[in-house]
């Protein structure tokens, strides 16, 4: 076999352990935030959809291209978009953390923030639309900067779930509760 021929069995099982943990993950935020709802003051449940969606996003974006790469039979066109797509969208939806929900700017508590939710996602989406371009003429080195950016997410996930479940744990019901 030639180094740049299309092998996606090759990543089957890279494909296998990060869909079943963004898949894992996603559903374990959703016990956190469901089970400290009850704690939650009114502008407190909005931070956390500003922080949130995000993260679920990430997570999520994840999960589909680790499933649309493990259908049979890709040719090189067909897993380019795949990750194109996925990605494509994802750098849309990261444009529009920074500019937010009808023109209005997200308000993030950080301007750090604006890295973690809107920059460093550009970035591992547009790894994905690199490495989907690259399937054509390099499968391989295509393959790996998919995977690199799919595992970008991923931390990026991470570091937002665990920084969202110590906000919402650390944080009091108090008056103003709705």
């Amino acid at each position: 076999m030639r180094g740049d021929e299309l092998s996606l069995d090759r990543w089957a099982n890279f494909y296998l352990v990060t869909s079943t943990a963004a898949a894992t993950l996603i559903g374990l935020l959703f016990v956190v935030i469901t089970l400290a709802a009850e704690r939650m003051r009114k502008e407190e449940a909005a931070k956390i959809q500003l922080y949130l969606t995000p993260t679920v996003v990430f997570f999520a974006s994840t999960l589909c291209v680790a499933a649309l790469l493990t259908f049979p039979n890709h040719t090189p066109l067909t897993a380019a978009l795949c990750c194109g797509l996925v990605g494509v969208v994802g750098l849309l939806y990261s444009a529009s953390m920074v500019v937010g929900q009808g023109g209005r700017k997200a308000r993030y508590e950080q301007p750090s923030d604006m890295i973690q939710y809107a920059g460093i996602p550009f970035a591992a989406y547009g790894l994905l639309v690199l490495g989907g371009v690259l399937l054509c003429r390099e499968a391989q080195r295509g393959l790996t900067l998919v995977a690199v950016g799919m595992l970008v997410l991923i931390a990026l996930a991470l570091r937002n779930s665990w920084a969202i479940a110590v906000d919402v744990v650390s944080s009091r019901a108090g008056p103003g509760k709705e």
